[in-house]
């Protein structure tokens, strides 16, 4: 993995978070935005321009890719440089978890 793009995404915001882990299907940034809501039962609302911002920045930065155009929307799929990045985060924010909770987890 890119150690520079490592550093600049984990730990990664909740935005970055939320759209890497949506885009583990083909999906548009409308349809993220409705899938992180229903997912976070409207507690993580990701603003159109922060959408399609950080879209734009993945893109460029190879996390994510464009797929296809359905109905004026770009559909975008996760990239495997962008699986390895989630991963590390979804790893990092695993072993936090279980250090806060010590050993209610172990037993």
């Amino acid at each position: 993995m890119d150690s520079k793009l490592k550093r600049v995404y984990v730990p990664m915001s909740e935005t970055a978070f939320y759209i890497l882990f949506c885009l583990q299907e083909p999906q548009h940034g409308y349809g993220i935005g409705q899938e992180v809501k229903a997912m976070t039962k409207g507690e993580v609302s990701i603003s159109p321009g922060t959408m399609y911002g950080t879209l734009s920045k993945m893109e460029k930065d190879g996390l994510i890719r464009f797929v296809s155009e359905a109905e004026k929307r770009k559909i975008y799929e996760i990239t495997e440089l962008g699986r390895d990045i989630l991963t590390t985060e979804m790893n990092r924010i695993k072993r936090i978890y279980i250090n806060s909770i010590g050993d209610e987890y172990n037993g």
